[in-house]
């Protein structure tokens, strides 16, 4: 069974909190975190994104991670951020276009991540769980949290919606620039918080959603201090903010190929006729996350939707008999008989021809980076079913690369967990 931990957060009061507010660390580039610090040099992304601040070195040199660490303490001593005077735990909310997400903050035991009992279906990178190890190492804190799911057989979600009504006003609020309006109310009564852990203790297992390289860099850090001697209770957790998994949204993630293997676009599509059926969509909603099948339905075959030349097409296929859950995602039928099998490009991790476009992004956006010319086609993805990802993960299964992007997106700064 899943343990889930009080802990006292180092996080804003609520006149600071839309100040230190910040998009989580990895999904900005070091332009655009740079540029974020020059409009609010108060935002906390001083802290998670510090190479941002030393373009002229290494991004993995000591000094970018020493310059997060001092970061932090100077937001401390201004008063930016100041640590709750006893171990709480939190609920996060996110309202807006359209939706209400609810989850509880806590912190989770490592050793549950190192037993499976909380799962991944995504392979980290190296080099990105590096340099996140090297982080909290450094800085002696997890900046941004693991969001995680669990299956809701108990009704827990109106468990904590009940909470939040009759907890009152948030401690903290942020309008942010997406339209939504994110909400940190702390916990701290002894009742409730041991209800919230007799109502947890049954959970089986959570299933990490977002930050799979959050997560395995804070079980690194644990490692390493054990090694080092200087192992505390707080570094043998890592933060997580808990969602049923039935209160969420998965979007899909696009693909973008920079050229086609040298053929015409004609000639490539006649390729493409060899696995698929190919048919024009014609005019689509460009407002939208996604584009709906309008020829195939997506419970019989394998749908994917291609922009060439200006025009949209509906590829489908049917699912073929035999396939396993990870060979009969549409992400894998394109990665191995397109973007493999046609484009020759077979290393979806590292191929610099190939490129993603996540989550609650607008088709329209999909559409203006080919017509920039720095693409040569588009492939819009299906969702895929939250039940789907669950199970591959129960079943020790890796997705292929970029398979899901989750709602919600919680922001940095809100809530830091310190391992003192």
């Amino acid at each position: 069974m899943v343990e889930i931990f009080r802990f006292p957060a180092v996080r804003p009061e609520a006149r600071t909190a839309p100040l230190v507010a910040a998009v989580p660390y990895d999904v900005v580039t070091t332009e655009e975190a740079a540029a974020c610090i020059r409009k609010n040099p108060l935002s906390f992304l001083r802290v998670s994104r510090s190479d941002a601040e030393l373009p002229e070195m290494a991004p993995n040199d000591a000094r970018v991670y020493a310059r997060a660490r001092d970061t932090f303490r100077e937001f401390q001593e201004m008063g930016l951020l100041a640590r709750d005077r006893i171990p709480a735990m939190y609920l996060y909310r996110v309202t807006g276009n359209g939706h209400d997400f609810l989850g509880l903050g806590c912190t989770l035991s490592v050793r549950d991540y190192e037993e499976n009992t909380i799962r991944r279906h995504e392979l980290t990178r190296y080099d990105k769980e590096e340099d996140r190890t090297r982080h909290i190492d450094a800085v002696n804190a997890h900046s941004g949290p693991v969001v995680l799911l669990f299956e809701d057989k108990a009704r827990i979600h109106e468990f904590l919606q009940a909470l939040w009504n009759r907890a009152g006003r948030p401690d903290a609020e942020v309008r942010w620039d997406d339209g939504t309006l994110h909400q940190v109310l702390c916990i701290t009564g002894e009742k409730d918080l041991s209800a919230l852990e007799r109502v947890f203790s049954p959970v089986p297992r959570l299933y990490i959603a977002d930050g799979h390289h959050r997560a395995k860099s804070a079980v690194n850090v644990a490692l390493k201090r054990k090694v080092e001697g200087r192992l505390t209770p707080e570094a043998t957790r890592f933060m997580g903010v808990l969602f049923a998994h039935n209160r969420v949204k998965i979007h899909g993630y696009s693909r973008l190929v920079t050229d086609l293997a040298g053929m015409t676009p004609a000639a490539f599509m006649e390729r493409l006729k060899g696995v698929f059926s190919v048919i024009p969509y014609g005019e689509v909603d460009t407002g939208a996350f996604h584009i709906p099948p309008r020829h195939s339905p997506p419970d019989t075959s394998h749908v994917v939707h291609m922009f060439l030349k200006g025009a949209w097409y509906e590829c489908a296929c049917p699912h073929s008999q035999g396939m396993d859950r990870i060979e009969a995602l549409d992400v894998s039928v394109l990665q191995q008989e397109v973007l493999t099998g046609i484009l020759g490009i077979s290393d979806p991790r590292g191929d610099p021809r190939l490129q993603y476009l996540g989550g609650a992004r607008p088709i329209a956006d999909l559409e203006a980076l080919v017509k920039r010319g720095g693409y040569a086609v588009a492939f819009s993805m299906q969702p895929v079913k939250v039940e789907s990802v669950l199970e591959i993960a129960d079943a020790g299964g890796i997705m292929p690369p970029k398979s899901t992007w989750f709602e919600p997106k919680l922001l940095s700064g809100l809530m830091v967990h310190t391992l003192d």
